[in-house]
């Protein structure tokens, strides 16, 4: 069984996010979302509330694990048994900068990275403008990928 990681802070899980892991679990037996808790970063809603979210966006989906975790994310994802880590890439930039994460990782465990080009149509979706949007009294709702509420 062909498993990958898909890791990121998901705060919140945008409609962008449930684009790659849909298109991730076409390629890949079973998939794990892993959001990483970075202790320098305050998020926007506490990690285990995330992960209960995310879990039960996907609560039908049983080759779907969703989990959270400390530490580098090669780490975690060998731990994992992971055979390839998922990044999505909506932009040059964002393929410049995954391009050396990916590269350090594959030499640090020998884990490849498969980089999944964002659908033109969600690649402006981002969990920083969706905060972005609430900070300024918008509803984002309708690129979040989970039904809680939003406060």
């Amino acid at each position: 069984m062909s498993t990958a990681v898909y890791a990121g802070s998901f705060d919140p899980f945008t409609i962008g996010h449930r684009d790659i892991v849909n298109r991730a679990l076409r390629l890949f037996d079973r998939v794990v979302i892993a959001i990483g808790i970075n202790e320098h970063k305050q998020g926007h809603w506490p990690a285990d509330f995330r992960q209960r979210a995310i879990a039960a966006a996907y609560h039908d989906c049983p080759n779907i694990e969703v989990i959270t975790y400390t530490g580098l994310t090669v780490d975690m994802a060998r731990t994992c048994g992971a055979d390839a880590l998922i990044r999505g890439v909506r932009n040059a930039a964002d393929f410049a900068f995954e391009q050396n994460l990916a590269d350090t990782n594959r030499a640090l465990t020998g884990i490849d990275t498969v980089l999944l080009i964002a659908d033109p149509s969600l690649a402006f979706v981002s969990s920083s403008m969706v905060r972005e949007l609430m900070a300024f009294g918008h509803d984002p709702s309708r690129f979040i990928a989970w039904t809680a509420p939003l406060a």
